[in-house]
């Protein structure tokens, strides 16, 4: 049902075009979110209670907020179960495909690149981490020079427009 719940909620936020519709949604199962953010992943758990995420953070598709962890029971057959808040500074930005587990704060300005396993906390601010596990790779200074090239604003603009713009010789990737 909770699914049914989340698709639902999903497309009402597409077809009016506001991100407080899925945050709203995130808010009543009972997650702590701030203001400002962009989920594109169901980062729902069964411990939504354990998940504090600041403002203006975004989701990027497929990412896994795991807090609990039934493995324990193998090695402590009277527990079953290990548990751990998660919690997500303001301004962050966590890539596609990410995974976070129990236990690990984030702090504010972190950008999580694709595919990383996060397995600690990071309290430094403005830095990139990303690999599995999560290391610090680099910091927001760096990679705003690197990438500056190829830097776009693309809001608001139709498929045609955003097209025409990456393909314009001024701007054309070039590696």
């Amino acid at each position: 049902m909770k699914k049914i719940q989340y698709l639902f909620a999903k497309v009402r936020s597409k077809i009016f075009k506001n991100n407080e519709i899925i945050n709203d949604y995130f808010r009543k199962q009972g997650i702590t979110l701030g203001e400002k953010c962009k989920i594109y992943s169901n980062i729902l758990s069964s411990e939504p209670y354990l998940i504090t995420i600041g403002d203006n953070v975004t989701f990027s598709n497929d990412v896994q907020l795991i807090n609990h962890d039934n493995s324990i029971c193998k090695i402590h057959p009277d527990k079953t179960d290990v548990f751990g808040k998660i919690k997500i500074g303001n301004n962050c930005f966590i890539g596609a495909r990410v995974t976070i587990l129990y236990g690990v704060e984030l702090a504010d300005d972190v950008i999580v690149a694709a595919g990383s396993v996060v397995t600690r906390s990071f309290n430094e601010s403005r830095i990139i981490i990303g690999g599995n596990p999560a290391k610090k790779i680099g910091d927001w200074d760096t990679f705003a020079e690197k990438v500056s090239y190829n830097a776009l604003n693309i809001e608001g603009l139709s498929s045609l427009e955003k097209k025409n713009m990456i393909f314009d010789d001024r701007i054309l990737i070039k590696k």
